[in-house]
């Protein structure tokens, strides 16, 4: 049996559906940990069903047999003597591990932030037909309505602003912060290809974007702070015809799902700090410094 452990933000949950998906096509028996990978996370919780989604959850005992965790004196006295018999496999690479899609048993603890991690047309017509929810499905507001009519009837570019909990002191180490620098030359690169192109600014730090871009070919996106607004948002970017990306999965799947043959992805060059992530990049995306 494979189980993947369910963590991180709306971004990352969606990469670990698309491997579970995978392993299905594959044939193997695979079910998701939705539990264990949030519990001493305040800020994450399992968010797959806001689309709709469903998969199959592993129960305690599948989990505890995999990793070897039972907590009774004698499994204890025998790790201690033998060490731990576990099918854990945590990622230590942000680079594609193709042995991943091998195995039969396996408790997986990672990211899998690549598309080579479900690399079968009809995994990738699945997602998008999960992922890709109609409007009218999940837009609650007449300001979102609105924001997609603009989006449509322009030349429209997402420009994805991630701060907030990228700048703390845990997380600085770990993330870079994609500077104005390299948002203004993405801008720039865009407007040499389309002079009209209109930027929708999706971003947890509105008051830094009022200050640093200006004019009417600027549009703040403004949503209400709802149950789905993060889907919301997603939908709204996808429709974009271009995308200016932060180093983040969230606008990593806005510019996979939309499917504009003539689209304009840019993306940070240097993703994280701590790990190799070439794989993590499509054929599609310019790679521009930070």
């Amino acid at each position: 049996m494979i189980i993947i452990q369910l963590k991180g933000g709306l971004g990352n949950q969606m990469f670990q559906y698309a491997l579970y998906k995978e392993f299905q096509k594959l044939g193997k028996e695979v079910k998701i940990d939705d539990e264990t990978g949030v519990v001493d996370d305040e800020l994450r919780i399992p968010v797959l069903s806001r689309f709709g989604i469903e998969y199959e959850k592993a129960t305690k005992d599948e989990i505890i047999k995999l990793t070897d965790s039972k907590m009774d004196l004698f499994s204890r006295i025998r790790r201690k003597l033998l060490g731990r018999k576990t099918f854990r496999i945590d990622e230590m690479s942000g680079m594609f591990d193709p042995s991943i899609l091998e195995k039969d048993d396996a408790y997986l603890v990672g990211y899998w932030q690549s598309e080579k991690y479900f690399p079968d047309e009809e995994v990738i017509e699945g997602l998008r037909n999960s992922f890709e929810l109609r409007p009218q499905v999940i837009m609650e507001e007449a300001l979102s309505w609105s924001i997609l009519q603009q989006i449509e009837c322009c030349e429209s570019v997402s420009l994805h602003i991630r701060r907030t909990d990228y700048i703390d002191a845990e997380h600085i180490k770990i993330h870079n912060i994609c500077t104005e620098k390299y948002y203004k030359g993405a801008i720039a690169k865009i407007r040499d290809c389309h002079p009209n192109a209109v930027f929708f600014i999706f971003t947890d730090d509105k008051e830094w974007c009022r200050t640093h871009f200006r004019g009417p070919n600027f549009i703040l996106v403004e949503l209400e702070e709802k149950e789905r607004t993060d889907i919301a948002e997603l939908l709204l970017m996808s429709r974009c015809k271009h995308h200016i990306m932060a180093n983040s999965s969230f606008s990593w799947w806005a510019a996979w799902l939309n499917d504009n043959p003539g689209k304009i992805v840019i993306a940070p060059e240097k993703w994280i700090n701590n790990r190799e992530m070439d794989d993590i990049y499509t054929p599609r995306m310019i790679k521009m410094a930070i």
